[in-house]
């Protein structure tokens, strides 16, 4: 199984969170991410709540109980001792320099990301390629893509949305928001 870095800008929508995250339930593969990426995270999730009308005590607290949920549910995903190699690469953006050392020191051989320019592959251990959530959604879901559409399955029937989302929907917002069209093209021939 192979191991991937999620970045916060992948983790940070919602569904699209819930469906990376339950292909890596499947064991489709490892999901991967740092301490700085987990607090990054919390703080987008709980100003995300905020703007939606939750008072800042509980989005403070819903977000802090979703990485809590997260790093319970994949306890091996957090990279510790990437801190040493944070800013070496000389990556445009110094603040991306902790999804390359998080890779390196997990041994991912990815990083999904929604700024793939800002992680050039000449800067890159040449282990390390750098994706879109998109891209790594269908390379993913094609390795099995009935335990692939089983995860989407799964993750329809525990989303407690109202209403509630059929698998149908659920692929649609895939493709339509989330530019996962090809990966949902392959989990809807999987059925």
């Amino acid at each position: 199984m192979f191991s991937a870095v999620l970045d916060t800008c992948v983790l940070w929508p919602s569904l699209q969170r819930d469906f990376l995250l339950s292909l890596a339930v499947e064991n489709l593969y490892r999901p991967l991410w740092s301490s700085a990426i987990l607090k990054e995270l919390e703080m987008h999730e709980a100003r995300k709540l905020v703007g939606r009308g939750v008072s800042m005590p509980d989005a403070d607290r819903s977000a802090r109980r979703l990485v809590e949920q997260m790093t319970a549910a994949f306890d091996d995903a957090c990279v510790s001792g990437w801190e040493p190699l944070d800013g070496t690469y000389g990556l445009p953006d110094r603040d991306d320099e902790h999804l390359v050392a998080a890779a390196v020191v997990g041994g991912a051989g990815t990083i999904v990301t929604m700024n793939v320019r800002d992680l050039p592959a000449d800067r890159l251990p040449a282990h390390v390629q750098v994706t879109s959530p998109a891209d790594f959604a269908l390379e993913t879901v094609e390795i099995d893509p009935e335990r692939a559409f089983e995860a989407v399955v799964k993750m329809a029937e525990r989303r407690w949305r109202d209403p509630v989302q059929s698998v149908d929907q659920v692929l649609m917002i895939l493709g339509d928001r989330y530019g996962m069209v090809a990966a949902a093209a392959v989990l809807k021939g999987a059925r």
